[in-house]
């Protein structure tokens, strides 16, 4: 497996009471699988899916990533870890609006003081954006501003890319050519995908659809494409 997540407990306080998020849950995603993660606004995905990609310190509980555990070390230690084996595409896009899309997608590998233009031309010409190089953030379309931000989480060749409503800001078909563009370079660099979405139809074209409701992994999250007749994997 190349993600492994264990009990993991977070909470919030609101005003005098405290609301549990996360109520110990655990799952497992294996290398190339693409998993959605569902449920309703306020669930807990988002909290759940920045826990898991080291954005998030959780409470109580572990996530372990290729073997190695996550919040273990210093802050440093994770930032190193996140910055070479994890991919993050937001739902806002979250581009620098003075960089252009090159200098945007060479983020990643600037902070991993491994810059290198030609990596984050590759990148943009993978995402169709090979003519748009010098283009700011201002003067894209937001499916290429999106298409931007993907280039930027390929740009160290992650082990797995989280995505947080990637298409929740683009009309139904920018989304979809969104989605099939994560799909097709999930399946070509055999990259882990985990996706929130609100979006029923969308989830099912995952391996498996995982449904966090109250804080916890619900009987629901079984495999979506699972062959007839094999058992289901447990999901916590």
């Amino acid at each position: 497996m190349f993600l492994s997540a264990a009990n993991l407990r977070r909470s919030f306080r609101l005003g005098s009471r405290t609301i549990e998020v996360l109520k110990g849950i655990s799952l497992t995603v294996e290398r190339g699988e693409r998993v959605f993660l569902c449920g309703a606004s306020g669930a807990g995905k988002t909290t759940l899916l920045y826990t898991l990609a080291g954005l998030e310190r959780p409470e109580s509980g572990e996530v372990s990533l290729d073997g190695r555990q996550l919040y273990k070390g210093s802050e440093t230690e994770r930032a190193r870890l996140r910055n070479a084996c994890v991919g993050f595409v937001f739902q806002g896009y979250f581009l620098l609006p003075e960089l252009t899309a090159l200098e945007n997608a060479m983020l990643p590998a600037m902070i991993g003081k491994r810059p290198d233009p030609r990596m984050a031309q590759a990148a943009l010409e993978r995402v169709g954006l090979g003519t748009r190089l010098q283009h700011l953030p201002a003067e894209l379309s937001g499916g290429e501003q999106q298409r931007v931000a993907i280039a930027r989480a390929l740009i160290n060749r992650p082990g797995i890319i989280f995505a947080d409503e990637p298409t929740g800001n683009l009309d139904s078909a920018t989304g979809e050519a969104i989605m099939s563009l994560l799909f097709e370079i999930a399946r070509e660099e055999n990259t882990a995908l985990v996706v929130v979405t609100h979006d029923t139809r969308l989830s099912m074209r995952g391996d498996r659809r995982l449904e966090i409701r109250d804080g916890v992994l619900t009987g629901a999250a079984l495999e979506a494409s699972q062959p007839a007749g094999s058992p289901p994997r447990a999901s916590h």
